[in-house]
């Protein structure tokens, strides 16, 4: 008989961590109410408007991430994508592996698949391309 060698405690625990911090983002994306402008909805969490864009006067890359992630946890894809591809991305990103760290911890074993380095660095580096392709778009419709 082929037993699995469960995860320790440790690991468990760091998983359940990052379920739980996964999950108070997006449970703070829920409350917020997405701001109409398309960005500046994180002042409503008491944070300084975009440094970037008050001395530029250009919307900066993570202009309009939190707006997105609001308009995503209402379920209103469009408009999270117009916000902010890349921050609409890293939303689903955030839940999928808020789902997935649980279960993996709950479990104590890997759920459906095991994380590595060149499959992490691969989401990275393709989430960073469609917020960079998303801000050109962005400052060219200003």
């Amino acid at each position: 008989m082929n037993k699995r060698r469960l995860f320790s405690l440790r690991l468990r625990l760091a998983l359940a961590g990052i379920s739980l911090v996964g999950a108070m983002l997006l449970f703070t994306a829920w409350r917020l109410a997405p701001d109409p402008r398309g960005y500046g909805t994180h002042e409503q969490l008491g944070l300084a408007p975009c440094a970037f864009y008050a001395w530029t006067g250009w919307k900066c890359p993570s202009c309009g991430m939190t707006t997105a992630w609001a308009h995503a946890m209402h379920g209103d894809l469009p408009n999270a994508l117009h916000a902010n591809a890349g921050g609409t991305l890293l939303c689903g990103f955030a839940a999928v592996t808020t789902v997935w760290a649980a279960a993996s911890a709950v479990m104590g074993t890997w759920f459906i698949v095991r994380p590595s380095p060149r499959w992490l660095l691969g989401i990275g580096s393709v989430g960073l391309m469609i917020t960079i392709l998303d801000w050109v778009r962005r400052l060219a419709a200003d």
